[in-house]
This record gives structure tokens, sequence and C-alpha cells, in this order.
């Protein structure tokens, strides 16, 4: 409602100023802060009138720092009104004339007023798009919630967004090279997980950083993704609390409770959320030739508890500290079947069954502390964040029927620890400018230590089976970066370089069982590399924007890439990693437009362009102790390239019904190896195996649209639907998959409690087929709970009062304060 109304003042105020005819020469700018805690006041409106007749010539809000500048204002005697909710209004008068052209009112102190009017946390009806120079902003609304109880349940209502059902991978333009932050914050938690254990109601927006600048970490091919959470501002106790249910086949349970105490000095905060659930899948693959068949059920049950508790020191108006502490446990457990059958011969069926227990905790501290300087918008900011994650893998494996092997268990014990230092540097220069500089150092330690009670499979090449092995992998990137940008009248750039130094060192030591022989793998690579970044925005009128942007980055292996330790397998199929793996590099560039459509909504189009060097890819070699299997792992090659058209819209036709659709385009050529047989495998031996490199040009699209229908003040109804087109890969081409979604939403108790009721995937279209050729004619498809139920509840309690609250943001411009999950 305070948006609403501040936008219907500014809009009104530009509507009167233009039927003023006075020369509009004069300049008033200030800033708007608390008058009791000197916090920034951001979106405070400023209205000026003429003090002769009272009419309201024009006017502004102040932005996100609490300033305000407003120009071409018309000469004369003028009152300045400075108003928020929920304060005193201030008035001021001023007079300008060609002799004083600016006025500066400094910083304008605003008093609570007594009759202060009941805040309620404001969150969007319907869920908008907005194109920035750099990023694509969805700002999280009430429609969009109704998609799910997670942050994984949304992700595919995104524009160029996907997420794997199955596996619970996230893409970005149909790539899973793509880093996710929360708050612009990493995190140690597997994404898969974490996705799936964030409240969607917790999200306030989420920004797609498709081409990011020289101040980000290069990582990721595909940009970034990061999540923003709410953040709670107002003065007092207060919070929020939320129950979810699911179910088709199986039952998910989710709730979480915020809780904040905030006064003129410190704000104090805490959370815990959970996510007790079990998850059913099941799927097939047919190998054609040899007439096979593997079946495979899944029961995966989890239990994830997130804890976080943090406080803000507001010093005084210069300095700020803040610290929070985030803690995070999960148990699960899976019970898996996979059985093999030979129709043709079945004396050779075989099946497996296991059991696989993982524990994991991971704990997170940081410290952050920010210096504002003399000049508004320059300040100086140190933050130092430590993150730990501990697991314990207990996969117990039973083989019964044809086979030849035996039965056995594997244990893994994991340990990381990162350790990031930030300190930037901003400073604001004359006519529009603005410096920034940083230091940054990332370390990143990892210890994996697997045991085997018994068989193991041997490794490629020529390894022996290594079924006790220790992985020692550590990388340290130390970096520098600087940015300068400008703004003219109607366009603006930003150009910068970031400088990296990286040092890697793998280890690997493999052990034979009742053996003292010792396979050593040893894997170092230190380098330093240069990421220039380049961004320019023209607007020639407030209905069109254009965006060009250039950015080098780079995809260094993640650790299941590289650990030479067995990931999974099944009777047919085994999963290694590949030390020797070399970082992959981008060149990407972009193309934006974004086009106004009146008050009705937004339109944005856009192609990108990537050059890919030493691409990361799969490679599928034949097992050469058994050549019915197969082993996957990863390798380098040659440069290849990717690109892509993208067009999406949030548009409200009427004023009960609002959308966002979207439509992408990518197409990329894929290199991989991989390895087959020219011979029946009954007959076969290791000279029929044949290897090649495979190149695949896949083309793929997607389509999406989110429909929000307004019944009532109370009563919201939603409608989603996706469709996305078949992509071929290095090993199999996938087929098209379709759903929609239906939900509805109820508001009660004045607003603070809402009901939410979703049914997903309603036809039960939802699932992931496939067909090859390499190294084995298959084909094959695994489903899911798609078709599901879920009601969720949520209710706001505590007071009401509101302090705005104004932070610096370490690669997001928002930092988690309170309120929120990490």
């Amino acid at each position: 409602m305070k948006k609403l109304i501040t936008l219907c003042m500014v809009m009104l105020c530009f509507a009167l100023h233009a039927q003023n005819s006075e020369p509009k020469i004069g300049t008033i700018e200030g800033k708007v802060v608390d008058a009791r805690t000197q916090e920034l006041i951001p979106y405070a409106t400023v209205v000026i009138k003429s003090k002769t007749d009272n009419k309201i010539l024009t006017g502004a809000i102040s932005d996100d720092n609490g300033n305000f500048k407003i120009e071409k204002i018309p000469a004369g005697f003028l009152i300045v009104d400075i108003q928020f909710i929920g304060y005193e209004t201030v008035t001021k008068e001023v007079t300008i004339s060609n002799d004083n052209r600016t006025v500066s009112l400094g910083t304008i102190a605003l008093a609570e007023s007594a009759t202060t009017l009941n805040e309620v946390e404001i969150v969007a009806e319907r869920t908008t798009i907005e194109q920035k120079v750099d990023r694509k902003v969805i700002t999280v609304g009430k429609d969009l919630v109704t998609s799910g109880p997670t942050a994984s349940d949304i992700m595919n209502n995104l524009p160029s967004v996907s997420v794997d059902q199955q596996t619970g991978a996230i893409s970005l333009r149909g790539n899973q090279n793509v880093r996710v932050m929360v708050d612009g914050k990493l995190s140690n938690i597997p994404t898969a997980q974490l996705l799936k254990q964030l409240p969607s109601n917790s999200i306030k927006k989420i920004e797609l950083i498709t081409n990011p600048s020289a101040k980000y970490n290069p990582e990721g091919m595909s940009g970034i993704i990061n999540i923003v959470l709410h953040k709670n501002v107002k003065i007092g106790f207060n919070g929020n609390i939320n129950i979810g249910l699911t179910r088709e086949r199986e039952s998910k349970f989710n709730s979480s409770i915020d809780m904040n105490y905030r006064n003129g000095k410190f704000n104090l905060f805490g959370n815990y959320g959970n996510n007790i659930s079990k998850n059913a899948n099941n799927g097939n693959i047919t190998r054609v030739d040899d007439n096979s068949e593997q079946l495979f059920s899944f029961l995966d049950n989890r239990k994830t508890h997130l804890f976080k508790v943090g406080v803000d020191f507001y010093l005084n108006d210069k300095n700020t500290l803040s610290f929070f502490t985030s803690q995070n446990i999960t148990d699960s457990k899976t019970d898996g079947d996979t059985d093999v059958f030979f129709y043709d011969d079945p004396q050779f069926n075989n099946f497996q069954d296991f059991l696989a227990k993982n524990d994991n905790f991971s704990s997170q501290y940081n410290f952050n502390y920010k210096l504002d300087l003399d000049d508004e918008g320059h300040n100086i900011e140190l933050e130092v964040d430590y993150n730990v994650y501990d697991a314990d893998d207990n996969i117990d494996f039973n083989f019964s029927g044809a086979n030849t092997f035996p039965n056995y268990i594997d244990e893994t014990e994991t340990a990381r620890d990162r350790i990031t230092i930030n300190l930037d540097y901003v400073r604001p220069l004359k006519n529009k400018a603005k410096l920034e500089l940083g230091l940054e150092a990332r370390l990143f330690n990892s210890n994996i230590d697997y045991q085997s009670s018994g068989f193991s499979f041997t490794d490629i090449g020529n390894l022996r089976r290594t079924p006790s092995t220790d992985f020692e992998y550590s990388r340290d990137i130390y970096s520098a970066y600087g940015t300068y940008g400008k703004q003219f009248e109607k366009w603006s750039y930003q150009v910068g370089v970031r400088a990296e130094s990286v040092q890697v060192n793998a280890n690997a030591l493999s052990r034979e069982v009742a053996s003292t022989d010792v396979t050593t793998i040893d894997f170092d690579n230190d380098y330093v590399q240069f990421y220039p970044s380049a961004f320019f925005t023209y607007s020639p009128s407030e209905k069109n924007s254009y965006q060009v942007s250039y950015s080098r980055r780079v995809d260094r292996p993640g650790i299941g890439q590289v650990n030479p330790i067995r990931e999974w397998s099944t009777p047919l199929i085994t999963s290694f990693g590949n030390i020797n793996l070399q970082p992959q590099f981008t060149n990407s560039m972009e193309i934006n437009y974004t086009r106004k459509l009146g008050n009705k909504g937004t339109i944005t189009g856009g192609v990108f362009y990537r050059l890919i060097e030493d691409e990361i890819n799969r490679a599928v070699f034949v097992d050469r102790t058994d050549l019915n299997r197969l082993i996957l792992t990863h390798d380098n090659f040659d440069n290849t390239s990717a690109y892509g058209v993208e067009v999406s819209s949030n548009y409200r036709p009427t004023s009960w019904w609002s959308l966002n659709a979207s439509f992408d385009f990518f197409a990329q050529t894929q290199k991989g190896i991989t390895e087959s047989l020219n011979a029946p495998t009954d007959v076969a031996t290791v000279d029929n195996i044949i290897s090649e490199t495979v190149e695949v040009d896949n083309t793929a699209w997607n389509f999406r649209m989110f429909n929000n229908f307004k019944v009532s003040k109370k009563i919201n109804l939603s409608a989603f639907g996706l469709y996305r087109g078949s992509a071929k890969g290095i090993q199999f081409e996938t087929k098209p998959m379709y759903f929609i979604n239906i939900g509805g939403r109820y508001s009660f108790a004045e607003g603070n409690g809402t009901l939410s009721v979703n049914y997903n995937d309603i036809f039960n279209t939802m699932q992931f087929g496939f067909n090859g050729d390499r190294p084995f004619r298959q084909e094959g498809s695994f489903n899911w709970e798609s078709n599901t139920v879920s009601v969720s509840v949520s209710y706001r309690f505590g007071g009401r009062k509101y302090r705005a609250k104004s932070r610096k943001q370490r690669d997001n411009d928002e930092k988690s304060g309170s309120g929120g999950f990490m």
C-alpha cells in the first residue's frame, strides 16, 4: 500500500509538473533519515508545490540510500514536503532563481508520528520481471508462492531456469554450470538440497545474472542465480510462521518460523526451518540390441533442519557491525532397487538393492563491518565468511541372480571448509561517475575418505581396483577487481577487470584390499587469469532501453567431476570423476531490449553468444572388466560455441488478470568421448572396443506462462504451464516435457494470514524420457511424484512499527540482515 500511494503521488506530481510554464532551471536535493535512529529511509515521498497557489509542481521518492535529487524545477517560491507513512511530514520553504538554481536541504530527519498507521509487510500480489543493466530481477509475488512450498518448486516458473525434478540439478539457459547464491553468498550445502529446504514464502526476489561484471566471482558459464530473502525491518518483536504439507504417494512436510527483535541500536533475529519428506522415484532403461531392460525404484526419506541467528549493531550513522551464523542438519536414507532382465537369456538376470544413509552437517559464520565515509555513497566494507561441511555416507549393496558381484558396503567421510575474505571500496566521482575496487581471498579445502568392505569396480585405464581411497583437494584463489562507471542523460557504461591467481592441488591415495600396494595420483594446476567486462545501456525514452554487455568467465571443475572415487554404480553403469580436468573458460556477449507497455507491463527480448574454451563434458567408456558395463566420467574437449534468444514479458490485460510469459531458444555444439562395441557383448573382447569423439549439434526451446486471477480482495487463483522441447546430448536425446499446475490463495486475519492450495501436474504428464545410440542403442524414462497436492498456511505476528534499513550488499546489493534463511 505504501509503494502504491507513493507511486500515485509521484505520477500526479509529474502530470501537474507538465502543465507549469515557469522556466525549469532548479535542482533540489537531500537525504531522508529517521530522527531517532538516524537510519536512512528509502521510498520517502518528496513533493514540491508552488507557495503562491499550493499547486503540486513535481516530486520524487528517495532511493535505497535515502537520497533524492529533483531536477528541472520551475523558478519561484516553493514549498517542499518530505513525508513517509508512519512519520510526521517535514515542510521546507525554498526559492529557485537564476542566482540560486541548486538548493541542498541536507539531512532531513523525520520523526515518528504519534498516530502511526499499522504497517503490514508488503508482498506484491503478482510476480514482476525487470531487466536491469546486468541482471533480470524477478520480484516474487504471492501468485508465484502458490507454485509450491520450496525454492525448488518455483524455479521452473522463471524464464531461462530449469530444475531437474529427479536430481534437483538447476540449469540456466540449458547449462548446469551456474552458481547459486543466497543473499549474495555461496553455501557449502549442495545446491539441490539447499533449494528444497528454502521456503518459497521466504523469497523476496530472484536475480538472474547471466553476464556478471568483473565485481562478481567469475565462476559459472551460464552466470549466477541469486536468491534474495525477505528481511524484517520492523521495530519491536515480530515474526512469521509457515506450515506446509504436500502429497502424492508419499507425504512431505515443511515448516519455518522467523523471529526478530529490533530497536534503535541493534537488530536481533533468529530462524528455524525444516523439511521432512519421502520422495518416490522410478524408471526404466531398455537396451534394444540385446533385448534387456533395467528397472529402477527409489524411495528417499529426508529430514533437514536449518537454524540461523544473528545481530546487527548500528553504532552510529557511519559504522555498522553485523554477525550471523547458520547451522544445517540433514539426515537422509534412500532405499533403491535395480533389476536387470535379459529377456532372451534369463540366466543372466541380476538384481541389486541398496540402502544408502547420509548424515551431513553444515555451519556458516559471517562477520561484516561497513564504514560510511564523508561523501554519500563513499564507503569501505570488510566481510569474512567461514563455511564448514561434514558428511558421512554409508551404502549397503546386495546382489542376487546370475551376477558376478559380491555384496559390499561403501563408507565415505567428507570434510570441506571454505574461508572467504572480501574488502570492497566504493567512491562516487564527479559528473555521475563511480569507482569500485576490491580484494578477495577464497581458500577451499576438501578431504574425502572412502572405504569399501568388498568388491570395487576398476577405474578408467589400467588402475587396479581401489576400494580404499583418501582424496584431498585444495583450491586457493586470490583476486582483485576494479570497475568504473559513468552515467549520462540517456546512456551509461561500466567497464572493469578482475585478476585472479589460482593454486590447485589434488592427491588421491588408493590401497587394494588385503594389500600393501598403494597407488598415488597427484595433480597440480597454478595459473593467473584476467576477466574483463563491459556494459553499455541506452535509454532514448522512458519506454525504451537497450543493453549491450561482455564478460569472460570460468568453470572450474567441481569436486564431483574430479573425485576419482566411485560416485555411484548400478549393475551396468559406474560413474567416476577425472582428477586431471582443466578449467573451462567462456567469453559471453549479450544484447537486450526492454519496452514498457504503458501501465500494462513490460516486454524484454535478448540474444546471447558464448565462445567456450576447453569445454568440459561427459565421456563414456566400456568397462574393461565387464564389457556389458559402462563407465561415465568427464574430460576436456576442443573449443565450441553456443547462442540463444530469449523473450519475456509481464503483462496485465485486465484489472483482475496478470501474466508472466517467456520463450527461450538456445543452440550449442557439444563434444564428448564415447566407446562402443563392434560385436555382440557375449562374444566381444577388448579388441572390439571402438573409441570416437562425438560432436552433437543441440537446439532446444522452452515456453512457460504464469497466470494470476484476482477473484476478490481475499481470493486469488493461478495457473502455470510449461513446455520444454527435446534436446540432444552426448549420451542421448531427451523427449519433450510439459505440465500444467493450478493453485489458489485465501487471505484471512486482516491480511496477516494466508492459506494456499496448489495442484501440480494436474494431467500427470511430467516425465523424463530419452533415447540414444551411444555406446548402446537404448531408450528409457524416469518418473517422480509430480502429480501432487500441497497445502500451506502462513501467519505474521508481532509489532507493526516500521523502520527502513540501509546496508550495502556484497555481490548483489542486498545481504542477509534478518528474517531470512541461509
